[in-house]
């Protein structure tokens, strides 16, 4: 089946998508020019909803309410009324933004940051009780992230070095541990970007300039490949009532001509693979 244009925004940095259980809407970013989207498949109707500072990622809080992730490390808490300081700034990243953010089965958010010309970026973990904590320095760019089907290991993406690393995960602590690499793409595969597992464990990968979505074995052994009509595929995630629904984001809507015609549009497939639901956040 190959993926349908579902809304065009002509993001320029599409990302994110997220589906939100509690509304059966998926949300999406448009992370340069700090908008967000959201789709009701029920009446196919999608929508504009928020426009403000830039939004690197952002989960949904237990209660409904969406956490965004910003830039300068800030963290805020998103309704339909308006937004709530939870972080006005980590001082480290004062000069840098967030990027992609995954919320833990405890509720903790793993949320990354994009390197600067003065200092490369980081992994943090936003705890419920608000305070965050620095895990790993010296990244390149922080991307995409999941969790295996039994909770034991976290897949964290690391674009510039086209590397997904593995780690170790404690539910009880949120602490990672005994880093090695699940898979390191060569350079024509493009970067690799967002990331999900799906219920058989397998892990699909969205790639940056290589115009594909790809599913790997738990071994890191492609398993099917999927092309987009754009370059920049971003991210990846599963929805739906059974979360067979697979909504992809690209990028690069700002320069079709070069990026191909789909860049910066949300797609749509269901390939009878099912998916799981992502983890609720539970920031106080």
């Amino acid at each position: 089946m190959k993926p349908k244009l579902i809304a065009d925004y002509a993001c320029v940095v599409g990302e994110g998508p997220l589906w939100h259980p509690m509304e059966q809407r998926l949300y999406w970013i448009d992370i340069e020019n700090g908008r967000m989207f959201r789709y009701h498949p029920a009446s196919g109707q999608h929508e504009q909803c928020f426009e403000g500072d830039v939004v690197g990622g952002f989960t949904i809080q237990e209660d409904g309410p969406l956490l965004l992730f910003m830039a300068r490390g800030a963290v805020k808490l998103w309704r339909e009324n308006g937004l709530t300081t939870v972080i006005d700034e980590i001082p480290e990243e004062h000069d840098s933004r967030f990027n992609d953010v995954i919320a833990d089965p405890a509720g903790r958010v793993f949320c990354g940051t994009m390197s600067t010309d003065k200092h490369p970026g980081s992994l943090y973990r936003l705890d419920i009780d608000g305070t965050c904590k620095k895990l790993l320095g010296d990244i390149g760019c922080s991307n995409g992230l999941g969790f295996s089907s039994d909770h034991s290991r976290l897949y964290y993406t690391d674009s510039t070095s086209r590397t997904i690393f593995l780690f170790d995960y404690d539910k009880s602590t949120g602490s990672i541990s005994n880093k090695r690499i699940f898979l390191h793409s060569p350079k024509e595969m493009g970067l690799p970007d967002g990331l999900t597992i799906d219920a058989e464990g397998y892990i699909w990968s969205a790639r940056w300039d290589g115009g594909c979505l790809i599913r790997y074995t738990p071994d890191g052994i492609e398993d099917r490949r999927i092309a987009f009509p754009a370059k920049k595929v971003s991210c990846v995630t599963f929805g739906g009532s059974d979360y067979t629904d697979i909504y992809v984001t690209t990028a690069g809507g700002n320069n079709k001509d070069q990026e191909g015609t789909g860049a910066g549009g949300l797609f749509h497939m269901n390939l009878g693979i099912r998916g799981k639901p992502e983890f609720f956040s539970r920031i106080g």
